[in-house]
């Protein structure tokens, strides 16, 4: 019988795939000690002078595999480490033009069945927040899904989305990323999407916490979203003093929302700056939860601003929490109160389809959304982070407000044509 033979690092332990049956692996163990880990046990210390046993091929391809692969899983993980570590030095060294500052996760998307969201008891357009070290079965669906056909690795989080969006109107290097990941596979992961998308990830690493994640099990045109947000919560101000040189070469700041959640201290600091440096300092609101729930920290990050971005379900959500005396569809109402008595703030709203309206001690002004054929839309997540990030390489070149605005529309009307929060893959050049 003829075999494939492939041999583990570890001594005397070989395996044999058959060529007869395919599905089996038939393992040999030579004087050695071996384990077995999986989700749902483990099998520890096995003695053996000569033991032979056959096993199915899914038990070594799945998340519950024999460590006949640990060697090499040991080397990956080193040589992800390795190019993490290159990769985070040199683009410490880099000057880029605009920052970034948001919770970063990479997002996993991928096809699966209706049984398998079952599996997990989960349902199609729904999103959930699982915990690392809660013992909670979904976890196991990220070791899962990377190993399934035609999975998609996209460097996700909002505020990361959106610098991938003004990565692709500016180009490579342009634009600069702060965020919290762990010291793993996942996080190399990201690297290498941002490297390839033109951003320079400038990431704080946790050794001990694993990077965010977010599952996106696609299912027709539904989508359950499984998130783990892990390091991304523990991103610490003293990762912004130990490269304030890129804050300063810097020309503007864009912040995300959700990291209103993480670290305001974080986001003050770079507020100040900006402010005392006649910088943009751009705020989005990213969800309705956000004035919601953490009123204070918006409160403390607001008189910093000189952009505030929201959409129709966030400007309602302020208005609520804020006690804004406007009906929720008075949009510039809403805006007026967040402007306020500066001189130098502009609140924009997107509404969908509907115009965008804009609001500043100058007035208001609202800016038609060009109509798209339904039949092209493929997704509209991820829309509102496109559209932040054709707006602020819009400031970043220097354009007017009207024509910052028309790019960032632009930029949302080629997300929607994608799966995901994504872009083209061929370039595409804004024209005013």
């Amino acid at each position: 019988m003829s075999a494939l033979v492939r041999h583990s690092p570890l001594i005397g332990l070989g395996f044999l795939q058959s060529t007869v049956y395919p599905k089996k692996v038939t393992c040999y163990f030579s004087t050695c000690m071996w384990k077995c880990h999986s989700s749902i046990g483990k099998v520890i210390g096995i003695r053996t002078t000569s033991m032979r046993t056959t096993v199915p091929t899914r038990r070594i391809c799945s998340s519950g595999r024999l460590l006949l692969q640990f060697g090499s899983r040991a080397r990956q993980k080193q040589e992800d480490l390795d190019y993490q570590q290159a990769i985070l030095r040199r683009n410490m060294a880099q000057h880029p033009k605009v920052i970034c500052l948001g919770n970063p996760l990479l997002d996993i998307q991928v096809d699966v069945t209706e049984s398998y969201l079952a599996k997990y008891g989960l349902k199609s357009n729904d999103a959930i927040l699982v915990e690392a070290g809660s013992g909670d079965a979904k976890l196991n669906i990220f070791d899962e899904i990377v190993e399934m056909e035609d999975v998609k690795f996209v460097a996700g989080g909002a505020a990361q989305n959106t610098a991938r969006g003004i990565a692709y109107v500016l180009g490579k290097d342009q634009v600069g990323y702060f965020g919290s990941v762990g010291e793993d596979k996942f996080s190399a992961r990201l690297l290498k999407e941002n490297d390839a998308a033109g951003v320079i990830s400038l990431y704080q690493v946790q050794k001990d916490i694993s990077t965010g994640k977010c599952a996106a099990l696609i299912t027709g045109h539904d989508r359950s979203l499984v998130t783990d947000l892990a390091a991304a919560n523990h991103f610490t101000p003293d990762h912004l003093d130990k490269h304030w040189d890129l804050v300063e070469s810097a020309s503007l700041f864009y912040i995300g929302g959700f990291h209103l959640t993480v670290s305001p201290e974080a986001i003050v600091k770079l507020g100040k700056h900006a402010q005392e440096n006649n910088k943009p300092f751009i705020l989005n609101l990213s969800a309705p939860f956000i004035p919601a729930f953490f009123k204070s920290a918006l409160e403390q990050v607001l008189p910093y601003t000189t952009y505030v971005i929201a959409n129709e379900s966030e400007a309602a959500a302020y208005a609520e929490s804020f006690g804004v005396e406007a009906d929720k569809e008075d949009l510039a109402a809403i805006a007026k109160h967040i402007v306020g008595d500066s001189k130098t703030r502009t609140v924009i709203f997107t509404h969908g389809l509907e115009p965008t309206v804009s609001v500043s001690a100058e007035g208001t002004n609202t800016y038609d959304v060009v109509p798209l054929d339904p039949s092209k839309i493929v997704d509209t997540n991820g829309a509102g982070d496109a559209f932040a990030g054709g707006f602020v390489a819009g400031l970043a070149q220097g354009k007017s407000l009207e024509t910052a605005i028309a790019q960032g529309q632009w930029l949302a009307a080629l997300s929607i044509q994608e799966v995901g929060p994504s872009y083209p893959a061929e370039k595409k050049q804004f024209q005013a």
